[in-house]
C-alpha cells in the first residue's frame, strides 16, 4: 500500500465524523458531502507527515470550509429564505451505523432550524465546542479571533438555542413519541380535526417547504386543518425515522413521495412539525416508499 492509499484509508476513518460536523454546520446533506470532499482535496495537497493530529486538523479544515459556505449563503439570503434543513430519513426502527454516526448526540430537525438562526461564527463555535469538544483556542484560530471571543460566541449561541429550541425530544420515551405520532396520523387520515386537537400543543408550529414556497402555520386549529387536508391527499403513508425521531413519509398512489414530516413531541403533545413537500427537494433526497 503506497502513502496516498494509506492517507485515503486514514481519511475514510474520519469521514463519518466529518460529515456529522458539516451536516450540523450546514443543514444540507449535499453541501456537507462537498465540504468533506474539499477537506480531502486540501489534505491531499498537504504534507500529511507534518500533521500531528489528523482528526483535529481535518475538523478544523471542515469547519473553515463550512464557515465560508455559510458566509456565502448569508450574502445570498434569497437562495435559502424559508428553506428547512435536509432531513435524514431511515426506514427501520433503528438507524444504520452510518446514519447513527451522522446523527450522534441528537440533531433533530427542530434543532437544525434553530441553528439556522445563528450567525456563521456563532454556529461554528457552538457546533465545534458543544457537540464535538473542539477547544476554544482552536476555534478562535479558525475564526481569526481570540479564545475569549470564541467562548463568548459559543455562550451566546447556547443561550439562543436554549431559548428557541422546543423541549428536548431525547427526554421523551421513543415509544411514547411514536404513539403520539401514530395517534396524530390516524386522526389526520380519518379527516377528524377534532381528534387531532388533543395530540397538538395549543401553540404548535408547522413549517413546510412546498412547491409554492415556505408555509408557516401556528396554533392547534390551523395546524390540524392543514394536516387533515394533506393526509387526505396522500394515497399511502408509512412511519419512518426522521433524524432518529418518529416521522411520517406520505406518497401518491404510484408510490411517489409527496411529503416527509418530522415531529417534535413534548410530553403527550406535538409541539412542532417540519415538513418537506417540495417535489424538487424530495427528489434530491432520494426517498423511497414501500409498503
Amino acid at each position: 500500500m503506497n502513502e496516498r492509499d494509506l492517507l485515503a484509508r486514514r481519511f475514510d476513518a474520519e469521514r463519518g465524523r466529518l460529515r456529522a460536523v458539516a451536516y450540523r454546520m450546514l443543514g444540507s446533506l449535499a453541501d456537507a458531502e462537498d465540504a468533506v470532499q474539499e477537506a480531502w482535496v486540501r489534505l491531499a495537497r498537504t504534507d500529511a507527515a507534518a500533521i500531528d493530529n489528523l482528526g483535529g486538523w481535518l475538523t478544523t479544515v471542515v469547519g473553515r470550509v463550512c464557515l465560508d459556505m455559510l458566509r456565502a449563503r448569508a450574502a445570498r439570503p434569497e437562495d435559502s429564505a424559508g428553506s428547512l434543513p435536509d432531513p435524514v430519513v431511515t426506514y427501520g426502527d433503528v438507524p444504520d451505523p452510518e446514519t447513527e454516526a451522522l446523527l450522534a448526540d441528537s440533531v433533530g430537525l427542530a434543532l437544525l432550524v434553530v441553528l439556522d438562526t445563528l450567525t456563521p461564527a456563532e454556529r461554528l463555535a457552538f457546533v465545534l465546542h458543544d457537540t464535538f469538544g473542539v477547544p476554544f483556542d482552536e476555534i478562535g484560530r479558525t475564526l481569526g479571533r481570540s479564545t475569549d471571543a470564541a467562548k463568548m460566541l459559543a455562550s451566546r449561541a447556547r443561550r439562543r438555542v436554549r431559548g428557541a429550541a422546543p423541549a428536548d425530544p431525547a427526554h421523551v420515551d421513543p415509544a411514547r413519541q411514536r404513539a403520539v405520532v401514530d395517534a396524530f396520523l390516524a386522526a389526520a387520515r380519518g379527516g377528524d380535526v377534532a381528534a387531532l386537537l388533543p395530540v397538538l400543543d395549543p401553540d404548535v408550529v408547522l413549517r413546510a417547504d412546498t412547491a409554492g414556497g415556505p408555509v408557516l402555520a401556528t396554533g392547534a386549529h390551523e395546524v390540524a386543518g392543514r394536516a387533515a387536508m394533506v393526509a387526505r391527499l396522500a394515497a399511502h403513508v408509512r412511519p419512518v425515522l426522521v433524524n432518529g425521531l418518529p416521522g411520517v413519509l406520505a406518497a401518491t398512489a404510484d408510490g411517489e413521495p409527496m411529503s416527509v414530516m418530522a415531529f417534535t413531541v413534548a410530553g403527550d403533545r406535538i409541539v412542532e412539525i417540519d415538513s418537506i413537500a417540495d417535489p424538487r427537494r424530495l427528489a434530491a433526497l432520494n426517498l423511497r416508499f414501500t409498503d
